[in-house]
């Protein structure tokens, strides 16, 4: 095991009710910038709730957030925030909204191109401080410092991360989850279960609770994702799954350990290019990254069939390639699809999308750096 330092200062609030708690969390007299999405939070109750909670402070909406959140919409906000004196942000959504509203915190305080927080990297000193209330489970961006931020005038799509981007609470109420579309559920589970697997799904670093962990969680949204997504809801179900979500993602997972993350980087080139979701794109991608690399991640593969596929054939490598077909008949039962093709993306694609990566230096993906241009062309054919 690798050695590491470990803290997330993140306090979540988790079940029924907890909404109303927000008040005591937020400094008395702040000024609030309420960010949002497409406007769901209107039609579940979720808005109701917060302006209740937050009918004491100052109160400024900004919605319109998108899927895969916008520069330009970003920079919108980031001027209210500055006309309007605002002192706390709270980012009422799904990762979209969250991702957005942590972009929105560096670049108020950002003395340059904000930009340059994802293109280039560049260093954040500052942010403002905000809080979550969390409506569809998914990125698991609710207790971690990363995001990720669209820039359609160059056609990328960039993550960063600061631990100033931590958020200072995060509520989880798993009835918010009630009328949201099995679309945006499958994609939750989906987002869930690649995210561990991009941490787990690499070479045995004798990190035996990371990895039982990791199992744990997977095993999880394999019990309850496919009820999660078809069933009538239930609220053990969806706590469950939410807690699942946020778990995949909150840090524990990569402790001490190799993490890939190869599959994301691929995935973000997708939905840029072409306007998958994000899970979508991660659907693609995965099975054919556990091909193309099967001889690096030989061990963990075997692992992995075994301990949360329960398979054990008589030849490993016939146990590995059912480990893969489950895995995306899985993805294909959450009724999403998992070939390139299928979304009507153009062999000529492929060649886009690899030129794309090696012009931003990602040519060599994965825990070992082994995914080069010719692996990375194999991949991307085998998925067409």
């Amino acid at each position: 095991m690798y050695n590491f330092e470990f803290r997330n200062p993140v306090k979540i609030l988790f079940g029924e009710g907890k909404i109303g708690f927000i008040v005591k969390e937020i400094p008395v007299g702040s000024r609030i910038l309420l960010t949002y999405g497409g406007g769901s939070i209107f039609k579940n109750g979720v808005y109701d709730q917060v302006v209740k909670a937050l009918q004491h402070f100052t109160l400024i909406e900004f919605g319109g957030i998108e899927p895969n959140p916008r520069y330009a919409t970003l920079m919108k906000a980031v001027k209210i925030v500055k006309s309007e004196n605002i002192d706390f942000l709270l980012a009422v959504g799904g990762g979209s909204v969250v991702d957005g509203t942590k972009f929105i915190a560096a670049a108020a305080n950002f003395p340059g191109d904000a930009w340059d927080i994802c293109s280039k990297g560049a260093p954040i000193e500052s942010a403002m401080p905000f809080g979550v209330v969390l409506t569809l489970s998914a990125t698991g961006t609710e207790m971690n410092p990363f995001s990720v931020v669209s820039n359609a005038a160059t056609n990328e799509k960039l993550p960063f991360g600061s631990p100033w981007v931590y958020p200072k609470f995060s509520v989880l109420d798993p009835n918010v989850l009630k009328s949201l579309p099995k679309t945006q559920l499958a994609n939750g589970v989906i987002d869930a279960f690649v995210h561990v697997l991009e941490q787990y799904l690499t070479f045995p670093n004798q990190a035996e609770i990371q990895d039982r962990f990791a199992e744990a969680v997977l095993l999880s949204l394999l019990q309850y994702g496919p009820d999660y997504v078809f069933k009538e809801f239930d609220y053990d179900v969806a706590s469950n799954t939410m807690w699942a979500a946020t778990m995949a993602l909150n840090g524990q997972l990569a402790l001490g350990v190799p993490t890939d993350w190869a599959t994301h980087t691929i995935g973000h080139e997708l939905t840029a290019l072409y306007g998958l979701d994000h899970a979508q794109s991660l659907a693609v991608v995965l099975p054919g990254m556990m091909e193309v690399m099967r001889t690096e991640k030989h061990e963990k593969l075997l692992r992995y069939a075994k301990n949360v596929w329960n398979l054990s054939e008589e030849h490993d490598e016939i146990t590995i390639d059912q480990a893969i077909v489950k895995t995306e008949e899985f993805f294909q039962n959450l009724e999403t699809k998992t070939h390139l093709s299928e979304y009507n993306i153009p062999e000529a694609g492929i060649e886009i999308i690899i030129e794309k990566l090696k012009k931003q230096g990602k040519i060599h993906l994965g825990e070992r750096k082994a995914l080069d241009e010719n692996r990375l062309r194999a991949l991307l054919q085998m998925r067409y």
